[in-house]
C-alpha cells in the first residue's frame, strides 16, 4: 500500500473470492455481504448512482476491521483500504455518526482535547466504584478490565532529546513516534523502548508537537478533520535530523508509512495543498518509518544470563504488523532468542483478535466470536504472558481474559528491555 499502488477501481475486482479466505469478519459470519468483494461491488454501485446511501449500506461498509489482509492478497492490486475509507467518509457525510464516535473524533482531532479527556478519564477511574466498573462494559469488555491511564502523559515525563547511555559512542539519531496509547495508557512500552534505544547508542528524539496519527479519524470517515493531525505530524517529524522514525504501534506506523503520502497526494490533486515540500517530507517519513521490533531484529542483542524463573509466553501478531510491516517472522526470531522467555508458538498466532480500532465496541458480537478463536489457541499453553505489539490488541486481549486470569498482556519490548545485558554493545 504505497503511493505506487494507489487504489485501483472496483471495476478491476475479478470477484475471485481470494479476499474471503483472509477476511476475519467473513470467516466468522460466512455471509457474502460481509466480504471485501461484496463491499467493493456495493461501492461500485454507489459510484455509478445505481445504489443510494442508506443506514444498511453504512453498516455493511463499517463492518470491517480495516486489517488490510484483503488488500495484501488481492491479485488485482485493489487497495481496499482507500476505497473503504473513501466510502466511509461519504456515508458519514450523508448519514452522520453515533454520538460516541463523534466524541472520539472530537477528542482525537486536537491534542489539547485528548490530553484534557485523558486527565478527566483518569480521575473518573479513581472515583468510579468497583461494582460499577464490573457492571458496565465497553463493547464486551468490562470497564474494570480497561488499563489504568498513565499518571501523566508519557511525553511530558521525558526531555524531547535523550542522549545515548553514558559512555556509549553515538550510533545515530532516531525519532520516536510514541502515539496516543503509549502517551496516555501504556507508558511501560515507551520507557522500555527509550531505554533499549539509548543502550544501543542512539540519541532518541520524541517530538513535542506530535499528535494522534489520524488513523482513527480516517477509518471513521473524518478525512477533513484528519488533515490538521497529518500536517502537524509531518511538520513535527520533518523538522528533526534522523536516521529512522521508530513506532511502537504498527497502526501508527501504517499511518506514517502508507497513508500520509497518499493523503498529501490527494490534497495536491484537489488543489488544497500544492506544496511540493510537504509531499517530499511525507515521502521521506514513509521511507524511514520502522516498527521497533523490526529495527531491533537488525542487532545481535546481548542478553544477561537467564533468570531463575523464565516466563512462558505466546505471541499475537497484530494485523498491521503483518500486512504493513511484514514483521511477523522477525518478531518470532527475537522471541526465540530471549533468555527470559519460553516462547510457545501457537496455531494461527497471526489471526486477528477482533479489536480493529473501535470495531470491538461497534460490533461486539462479531468481535467476541473472533476473540473466542484466539482464546481457544492459548487455553492449553499455560502461558504467563501474551505478547503483542499493538495497543488496541493489548487492550482487547486483556479485556477478554477471565477476571481471575493470571496471564499478563505486554509489548515484547518490555521483555527485551528486561533481558538486555548491562553492557550491550
Amino acid at each position: 500500500m504505497t503511493p505506487d499502488n494507489i487504489a485501483s477501481a472496483p471495476q478491476n475486482c475479478g470477484k475471485c473470492g481470494l479476499c474471503l479466505s483472509v477476511c476475519p469478519v467473513y470467516q466468522i459470519l460466512k455471509e457474502e455481504q460481509a466480504s471485501p468483494r461484496a463491499r467493493l461491488q456495493l461501492i461500485k454501485a454507489f459510484e455509478t448512482n445505481t445504489l443510494e446511501s442508506s443506514f444498511l449500506l453504512k453498516e455493511i461498509i463499517s463492518n470491517c476491521l480495516m486489517c488490510g489482509a484483503c488488500a495484501r492478497i488481492c491479485p488485482s492490486g485493489i487497495n481496499h483500504y482507500e476505497k473503504f475509507m473513501d466510502m466511509r467518509e461519504k456515508m458519514a457525510a450523508a448519514l452522520g455518526d453515533t454520538p460516541a464516535i463523534k466524541g472520539l473524533i472530537f477528542l482525537l482531532a486536537r491534542e489539547y482535547r485528548l490530553r484534557a479527556g485523558a486527565k478527566m478519564a483518569g480521575v473518573g477511574q479513581q472515583l468510579t466504584p468497583e461494582f460499577l466498573k464490573k457492571k458496565y462494559r465497553l463493547g464486551q469488555i468490562p470497564i474494570s478490565c480497561l488499563p489504568q491511564l498513565n499518571p501523566a502523559p508519557f511525553r511530558q515525563t521525558l526531555p524531547e532529546k535523550i542522549r545515548p547511555k553514558s559512555g556509549k559512542p553515538l550510533r545515530g539519531k532516531l525519532v520516536y513516534f510514541s502515539g496516543c496509547a503509549t502517551n496516555y495508557m501504556f507508558e511501560d512500552t515507551g520507557r522500555a523502548s527509550v531505554k533499549i534505544l539509548k543502550d544501543l547508542g542512539y540519541e532518541v528524539i520524541i517530538p513535542r508537537d506530535q499528535t494522534c496519527c489520524a488513523i482513527p479519524l480516517l477509518y471513521h470517515g473524518a478525512g477533513s478533520k484528519a488533515r490538521k493531525n497529518i500536517i502537524t505530524n509531518i511538520r513535527a517529524l520533518a523538522c528533526h535530523d534522523y536516521d529512522h522514525i521508530i513506532v511502537d504501534c504498527t497502526t501508527c506506523g501504517a499511518a506514517l508509512k502508507d497513508e500520509y503520502p497518499l493523503y498529501i497526494q490527494r490534497l495536491n490533486k484537489e488543489g488544497i495543498d500544492k506544496g511540493d515540500t510537504l509531499s517530499a517530507q511525507a515521502q521521506t517519513i514513509s521511507e524511514k518509518t520502522m516498527d521497533i521490533l523490526s529495527f531491533l531484529s537488525k542487532f545481535n542483542l546481548k542478553y544477561d544470563p537467564p533468570p531463575p524463573k523464565i516466563s512462558r509466553g505466546v505471541y499475537h501478531a497484530p494485523c498491521h504488523s503483518r500486512n504493513s510491516f511484514n514483521s511477523h517472522p522477525r518478531v518470532q526470531d527475537l522471541l526465540r532468542h530471549l533468555p527470559n522467555l519460553e516462547y510457545v508458538p501457537t496455531a494461527e498466532e497471526d489471526l486477528c483478535c477482533g479489536g480493529g480500532g473501535t470495531f470491538f465496541y461497534e460490533h461486539p458480537k462479531t468481535a467476541q466470536k473472533i476473540m473466542e478463536q484466539k482464546q481457544a489457541q492459548i487455553t492449553h499453553t499455560n502461558a504467563d504472558l501474551w505478547l503483542t505489539d499493538c495497543p488496541v490488541c493489548r487492550l482487547n486481549l486483556q479485556g477478554n481474559l477471565p477476571l481471575d486470569s493470571q496471564t499478563k498482556i505486554i509489548h515484547p519490548v518490555t521483555l527485551i528491555c528486561q533481558a538486555m545485558a548491562r553492557e550491550t554493545p
